[in-house]
């Protein structure tokens, strides 16, 4: 900030010089700034620097800042405006935009935005030069965080540097009043990128390979599409044998599919699905599955269905061509991270692709396609959120430079300094080396963009996680956070909760976390705050028979709950869930203590029932499957009165009560797989009201990946009605925020 500092001499002139931080670079901030300047006929000029963007007037800047928040572009976000007298050596004769200064970043990177009306306008006018052009944008839409490669945010800087503006694309890219004045992405058919079609004894590129990919769908085959953060495998969501071929394939048999739609299938959908549809994050929504005509093979089991519409101009052209709905899941094989280069996608997606539909601009970072629900609960944060700052709860100031490494599933990992905390998009389970590379690599260059040298690694305190491993190897002080501390920690934190908020009782329900006392976690109950976490009670602790298989075959769980609550389960009616299953020598194991650790899990405990009322798989293909299905179950029975109880036993949940009434209960399925949820909800809310009443507090923290049950999270609101109830919503219920919870309970301990 040194131009302009000279002595004050008779030349100079007085000025207002004001710095605006938030989400205010890479979003048409500079022109926004510089057509406010015009119209107010105001002179100075107005940069980039590592905090934000300064802007430097002649005179008075009163009225400039009386008209910003109204003139903000947007996809902008103004976090704070402040101005200090300014000293002009020389008084300047326009209002002028210049280069991009220097400094520690401060100010937010833009996430990824879904092509805005005016582009799409655009590339549907036959008369225009971006006619039909799959890779249209402006400052107001299209690719960011994917494609850049340092700070500042400059076309140098991304991955659009080998692609050189032609003049037409050049005199846009310099005109402050043009929509796409310093577009980094921008681009049309003479000097941008091009899309190309690979298949057996096929190549075009073009409208040509537009043309192919297009007939191959219309045809129920599966085409590779390369998009923005990675790629999709796509075919016919109507078509039932190319959805099962793809799921064949793909090795993929039961776990749901995302689904693209054509715009006017849209309104069919509840007008909060809507919104979130239409947003510039565009994530994929949650609805009810008997809103839309797809194939029974899209969510089999599930009475909920992702969907989501064109994000980015190559998505709409298709979506537009084709004219049918699309299956856009992940371009991967299964248990794989999805291919981020065309060489990639090439070789790892053969045998399972027919053709690819590929382009030649890098994808620089690896990006999934957000989920939330149509209520706005986040499952995973991905594209179109990430990298926006969360920030700090009041009380929280001044924090040193802290890596927070999260969990080994459904990584993410947040980077937190002075009063905000940068979470990263998920990576998936740190065990795949595949993955591990992309976590690095989005580490790194996260790291890069942030300006961002940790002083400390935070870590889970579980001693098996590659995470921690990964923390021991930066050769930085480590502090452990404990996984269900860290649940709870997040969901106060996204709720605003004080730094001194005081303590506050929380369940943590998941699968399985490392607890405090050394053994496996999963349905606790807990008094805490951001720097404590004491155990008050939950689930009792059960043993699991072959250990991590337990995760995998939902029937060993319930052999596990029979062998422990129901001894005479044997000779009951109901043993023919297990009688056909090798259950003596697990049994035996069980009471010897060999391979059937104890633990006090509530995700076990769901999969065990799920496997009684016969809904669950013998073996899961993806986390939760069996979980997901009893919820489905249940919501299909209408609310009721039922027996069934979990009272209190001391500290913990009388699970030898609940299964004595459960089976003794003659109702069908669903009425049972429903009575469970409410049991579980009111076993839970007894507990927790009598907690809070002991440690002195009204709020109550309902966190843990169990809590993406929706009927669970729906009768807990119900029976803790006269407590305050907080829920994740903007961040994810389980494992993706566990590293924002670490970093807030490591800036309160550390200050």
């Amino acid at each position: 900030m040194s131009r302009g500092l000279a002595a004050r001499d008779d030349r100079g002139a007085d000025g207002t010089l004001i710095r605006i931080r938030g989400k205010v670079q890479g979003v048409g901030f500079r022109p926004a700034v510089w057509q406010l300047a015009q119209t107010l006929s105001l002179r100075g000029d107005v940069s980039n620097d590592g905090a934000g963007v300064v802007v430097r007037l002649l005179g008075d800047g009163q009225a400039f800042c009386a008209r910003l928040y109204e003139a903000c572009p947007p996809l902008a976000r103004i976090d704070a405006v402040t101005t200090c007298a300014w000293r002009w050596d020389a008084p300047p004769d326009a209002f002028t935009i210049l280069p991009s200064g220097r400094g520690q970043m401060a100010t937010q990177i833009v996430p990824d935005a879904a092509t805005c009306p005016a582009c799409l306008r655009e590339m549907n006018d036959p008369a225009g030069r971006r006619y039909r052009y799959p890779f249209i944008n402006c400052t107001h839409c299209g690719p960011r965080f994917t494609i850049i490669r340092a700070m500042p945010y400059d076309r140098p800087n991304t991955a659009m540097a080998p692609f050189a503006l032609c003049p037409a694309c050049a005199r846009e890219y310099r005109d402050p009043a043009d929509r796409r004045f310093h577009a980094q992405p921008t681009a049309c058919p003479t000097c941008g990128p091009q899309i190309c079609w690979h298949a057996k004894g096929s190549r075009e590129v073009r409208d040509a390979a537009l043309d192919a990919a297009v007939a191959a769908l219309r045809r129920g085959e599966i085409v590779a599409v390369k998009g923005l953060g990675g790629f999709h495998l796509a075919c016919d969501a109507q078509n039932d044998a190319a959805v099962a071929r793809l799921r064949a394939r793909k090795d993929r048999p039961t776990k749901p599919l995302a689904v693209m739609i054509p715009a006017a299938l849209a309104d069919r959908l509840p007008s909060t699905a809507r919104h979130l549809l239409t947003s510039p994050a565009a994530p994929v929504v949650l609805v009810d599955k008997a809103c839309l005509a797809l194939s029974e093979g899209i969510a089999p089991g599930l009475n909920e269905v992702g969907v989501m519409l064109a994000s980015n101009p190559l998505q709409h052209l298709l979506i537009q061509d084709v004219g049918r709905p699309l299956v856009m899941t992940s371009g991967n094989r299964s248990g794989q991270p999805p291919a981020l280069t065309n060489d990639q996608a090439l070789r790892s997606l053969r045998g399972i692709a027919d053709g690819w539909l590929l382009h030649n601009r890098d994808i620089l970072q690896r990006m999934d396609d957000s989920v939330v629900r149509a209520s706005g609960e986040m499952l995973r944060r991905a594209r179109g959120y990430v990298p926006d700052a969360l920030p700090l709860p009041p009380g929280f100031h001044d924090v040193p430079p802290l890596l927070c490494l999260g969990a080994d599933m459904k990584n993410t990992f947040c980077m937190v300094r002075g009063d905000q905390a940068v979470l990263s998009q998920h990576l998936g389970d740190l065990g795949d080396t595949a993955v591990e590379a992309q976590w690095q690599l989005a580490l790194v260059t996260l790291g890069a963009i942030w300006d961002f040298t940790p002083q400390q690694v935070v870590t889970d305190a579980h001693p098996g996680y590659r995470s921690v491993q990964l923390g021991a190897q930066m050769g930085l002080a480590s502090l452990p956070v404990h996984h269900h501390h860290a649940h709870a920690a997040a969901c106060l934190a996204e709720h605003g909760w004080p730094r001194d908020g005081g303590t506050v009782i929380a369940l943590a329900l998941d699968g399985l976390g490392w607890g405090e006392d050394g053994t496996l976690w999963g349905g606790e109950c807990l008094a805490v705050n951001y720097r404590t976490s004491v155990r008050c009670g939950g689930l009792p602790a059960v043993p699991l028979p072959g250990g991590d298989l337990c995760a995998r075959q939902p029937w060993r769980n319930l052999l596990a709950q029979w062998q422990t609550f129901v001894p005479d389960w044997a000779q009951r009616p109901e043993a023919t869930a297990l009688s056909h299953l090798p259950w003596q020598p697990l049994a035996r194991a069980m009471a010897r203590g060999i391979n059937a650790p104890l633990a006090s899990s509530a995700g076990r405990l769901f999969d065990a029932v799920a496997c009684a009322v016969g809904c669950a798989p013998a073996f899961q293909t993806y986390e939760g499957e069996a979980a997901c299905r009893l919820e489905a179950l249940a919501l299909s029975a209408a609310p009721l009165t039922h027996p069934v109880t979990l009272p209190l036993h001391g500290n913990h949940l009388d699970l030898a009560v609940f299964w004595r009434q459960w089976l003794a209960w003659r109702a069908t399925p669903a009425e049972r797989a429903w009575a469970f949820h409410d049991a579980l909800a009111r076993g839970l809310a007894q507990l927790a009201r009598r907690e809070a009443r002991r440690v002195g507090t009204r709020t109550v923290v309902c966190c843990g990946g169990v809590m993406y049950n929706r009927l669970l999270r729906a009768r807990l609101a119900h029976w803790l009605h006269d407590v305050d109830v907080l829920f994740p919503r903007r961040l994810p219920a389980g494992d993706g925020a566990i590293a924002f919870g670490q970093a807030v309970i490591a800036a309160a301990k550390l200050s």
